[in-house]
């Protein structure tokens, strides 16, 4: 009877044990086969370490594919402390190439950190300054490129193309507002490292960045040079203090050209003041058409077949009296009889104002 339920013991411990054991071969089996690529992901994620890759921003172009904002491409110094051998020796050259002092140079190459980027620095770097540090071939120092960017017509349009930061980050005009599409995706340069920051002996992995998207606007370029070339005229011939101009198609109301004056340079906005950089005139600045709205109000009346330019007259006696209130030319006495086309000639304010009250009458 002892050795019955010893016996019936040893079996239920090794139906169990048995139990236990396929729960933990079937465990294994479904990590080693379908969670895998999940579990190696994240493995790969802690080894890893990302030299940056910029990608470039979307350039903008005119009407007609003329590029007014381009990308050049440069280097920026990239850090991996753990990885520099020498570091006073590192410290001490990289401090002279850039033309900082040691101690500030000390603060990026002794950081405990696993990549450090040297900013402001070792950003943008001329290819000059990038050879040098190229030369020296020190372990845990890297240059990686970045796009930079550039507006080929200096002074043109700038106003309204603006211009961006350190970091390509639209901070102005079309720049801001289509940020989200002109920037691109970076990529990188994969490396693998234990805890320590040492490079494994692991093939590097590269993954491409992908470039922002490109603007058209409705800008023709050599409408814009002229327009900029007159505003410029108009400057130094008056003295002013600040011209604005805008060439529309009526057709569609595409805007050919819009500038302003003073302007700047979006290649080196950092040395204008915050007043000439905002003030974009011509969709900023409040002013009065004035009589050159006439204009507008002439073609109305034309269009609407309510006067004849030659043949119909309006006698300007210098003013008149419209429910109470008194509507005087500009012209002491009026101009007498006139055609409506002297109308317009005259820029007569009571001719243009009889062509719209007839106008409306019509209308009503």
């Amino acid at each position: 009877m002892f050795i019955k339920k010893i016996d019936e013991r040893i079996k239920v411990i090794f139906l169990i044990t048995l139990v236990l054991l396929s729960l933990i071969i079937g465990k294994v089996f479904y990590i080693q086969v379908f969670d895998y690529k999940k579990l190696n992901k994240f493995a790969n994620e802690l080894w890893s370490r990302d030299l940056p890759i910029e990608a470039d921003r979307g350039k903008i172009l005119d009407r007609n594919g003329v590029v007014l904002a381009d990308n050049l491409t440069t280097t920026s110094l990239v850090l991996i402390p753990n990885q520099i051998k020498n570091k006073e020796e590192v410290t001490s050259s990289l401090a002279n190439i850039l033309n900082v002092s040691y101690e500030e140079m000390k603060k990026h190459v002794y950081k405990k950190t696993s990549i450090e980027r040297v900013h402001p620095e070792g950003r943008r770097l001329s290819y000059e300054v990038a050879e040098k540090i190229s030369a020296l071939n020190y372990a845990g120092v890297y240059l990686v490129k970045e796009a930079k960017r550039y507006y080929p017509y200096g002074n043109l349009l700038s106003h309204s193309l603006g211009y961006v930061g350190i970091d390509n980050q639209g901070l102005s005009g079309l720049e801001l507002q289509y940020d989200k599409y002109l920037t691109g995706k970076s990529g990188a340069i994969k490396y693998f490292a234990d805890s320590k920051g040492n490079k494994l002996n692991l093939a590097d992995v590269y993954v491409k960045p992908e470039n922002g998207m490109n603007l058209t606007l409705t800008i023709d370029i050599n409408i814009q040079k002229s327009l900029e070339r007159e505003l410029t005229n108009v400057m130094d011939m008056f003295e002013a203090e600040n011209a604005l101009a805008i060439v529309m198609d009526p057709n569609n109301g595409e805007i050919l050209g819009m500038a302003s004056r003073p302007d700047y340079d979006p290649n080196n906005y950092k040395n204008y003041n915050e007043e000439v950089l905002s003030r974009n005139l011509p969709i900023w600045k409040s002013y009065e058409p004035g009589s050159t709205f006439k204009i507008v109000t002439m073609a109305t009346a034309i269009e609407e077949g309510v006067v004849d330019l030659e043949k119909d007259h309006f006698y300007d006696s210098g003013k008149v009296n419209v429910d109470g209130s008194v509507l005087r030319c500009w012209k002491a006495g009026g101009h007498g009889s006139q055609t409506f086309l002297q109308v317009l000639q005259n820029s007569c304010n009571l001719g243009v104002d009889t062509a719209t009250h007839i106008n409306l009458r019509k209308t009503l």
